[in-house]
C-alpha cells in the first residue's frame, strides 16, 4: 500500500490551474520567483522525507514545483501518483516531467491522460536519458518519438496543457556544437513550449550566453522564460558524479573551492563543503537576479534546509518554515 501524504485538506479542483509563465508573473517572496525540483522517492522512508520537504516549501509559496521522471520511465507510476497528490492535496502548482524513453506514443498519450485526470496541466517534456547509462546510446522506442519537439507537439494536441522543455547552458552532450543545440531549443519553443528549465550548471556565463544565442536565433522565442537551475552543493563526491552523468563541467574555480573545503582526510569535510556550496549557490543566484532572470529553480534532492538557507540569504522570509526545516 502506498504511503499517504500528510495533507488532508482538499484543494478547489474547479479553479483553473495557472501556468508556469503565469506563476512567474504572480506576486512572490524575494527578489524573483523561485521553484523547486523533487525526485520520486524509492521507498517509504524516502517518501516521508519528500513530504517533509513539501510541507516546508508549501509555506514559502514557490512559483511551482516539479517532479522528475526516472530514467527509462523507471519511476513512472510513483511519479504520476505523487504528482497527483501534489495537485490535489497541497496548494502547490506541480509540473510533471514526461520523457520519451522506452514509451510508445500510445503509452505517452495514456500518461498525459493520467496527469490530466489528476488536474495536472503543466508538463515538462523531455526526450530523457537512456536507462543505466545516461551518456550511452539513445534508442528510440519502435512506436515512440525521437525528439522532445515531437513530444511537445503530441502533448499540445491532447488538450489545454502548458508545456516546458529543457535547455542546456553548456550545450547538450549529444549536440555537435552550440549552434545546433540552440536550433534544437528554438524548434522546441516554436513547437509550443512556453518556457525552458536549464540543466544544472555552475558558471553563470554559460547561462547568459545561452540566453543571448536563443534571442539572436529567434527574438520571439528568445522572449520566453529560460529558468536557471541551481543546486546548493552539499558533497564534493556527489556533485562530481552528477556533473559527470549530465555531460556538463564543474568549473576549475568552483572545484578548487570545494577541494579546499573538503580537506585532505579520507572522508571529505561535509560540513565545510556544504558551507562553501551554499556560498556558491547564493553568489550564482545573486548574479543571475542582477542579470534579470525570470526565476530560480532549485534542485532540492527532497531536502529543504540547504535551499532555504540560500533563499534566506536572497531576502526570502523563511521564518514561517524554519520550525519544519529542523527535521530535514
Amino acid at each position: 500500500m502506498s504511503q499517504a501524504s500528510p495533507y488532508t485538506g482538499p484543494v478547489n479542483s474547479s479553479a483553473p490551474v495557472p501556468s508556469v509563465v503565469e506563476r512567474l508573473s504572480a506576486p512572490h517572496p524575494g527578489q524573483v520567483p523561485f521553484s523547486v525540483e523533487f525526485l520520486p522517492p524509492k521507498d517509504a522512508e524516502g517518501e516521508a522525507r519528500l513530504w517533509r520537504a513539501v510541507r516546508v516549501f508549501e509555506r514559502l509559496n514557490p512559483a511551482f514545483v516539479s517532479l522528475t521522471y526516472g530514467a527509462g520511465g523507471s519511476t513512472r507510476d510513483r511519479t504520476v501518483r505523487i504528482a497527483g497528490q501534489l495537485a490535489t492535496e497541497t496548494t502547490l502548482v506541480p509540473v510533471a516531467h514526461l520523457t520519451a524513453v522506452n514509451h510508445s506514443i500510445a503509452e505517452l498519450r495514456s500518461l498525459v491522460g493520467a496527469y490530466a485526470d489528476k488536474g495536472i496541466t503543466n508538463i515538462l517534456a523531455l526526450r530523457g536519458d537512456p536507462p543505466g547509462d545516461p551518456l550511452g546510446e539513445w534508442v528510440k522506442h519502435p512506436e515512440g518519438v525521437s525528439y522532445a519537439e515531437e513530444l511537445v507537439d503530441l502533448i499540445g494536441g491532447l488538450g489545454q496543457f502548458h508545456v516546458g522543455v529543457a535547455s542546456f547552458p553548456e550545450g547538450h552532450h549529444r549536440a555537435p556544437d552550440l549552434d545546433h543545440d540552440t536550433r534544437v531549443l528554438v524548434s522546441k519553443l516554436r513547437a509550443g513550449a512556453e518556457y525552458s528549465v536549464t540543466q544544472l550548471f555552475f558558471d553563470v556565463d554559460f547561462y547568459l550566453r545561452l540566453r543571448d544565442r536563443v534571442a539572436a536565433a529567434d527574438a520571439e522565442q528568445g522572449a520566453k522564460p529560460i529558468i536557471p537551475e541551481i543546486m546548493p552543493i552539499t558533497s564534493l563526491a556527489s556533485v562530481r558524479r552528477m556533473v559527470e552523468l549530465s555531460g556538463s563541467v564543474l568549473p576549475e574555480s568552483v572545484e578548487r573551492r570545494l577541494i579546499a573545503a573538503a580537506g585532505s582526510g579520507e572522508q571529505e569535510d561535509r560540513a565545510a563543503v556544504r558551507a562553501v556550496g551554499i556560498d556558491i549557490a547564493t553568489e550564482m543566484s545573486q548574479r543571475l537576479i542582477a542579470e534579470g532572470v525570470p526565476g530560480l529553480h532549485f534542485i532540492s534532492l527532497n531536502f529543504a534546509k540547504a535551499t532555504c538557507e540560500v533563499l534566506d540569504r536572497l531576502g526570502v522570509d523563511t521564518s514561517d518554515a524554519l520550525p519544519l526545516v529542523s527535521t530535514n
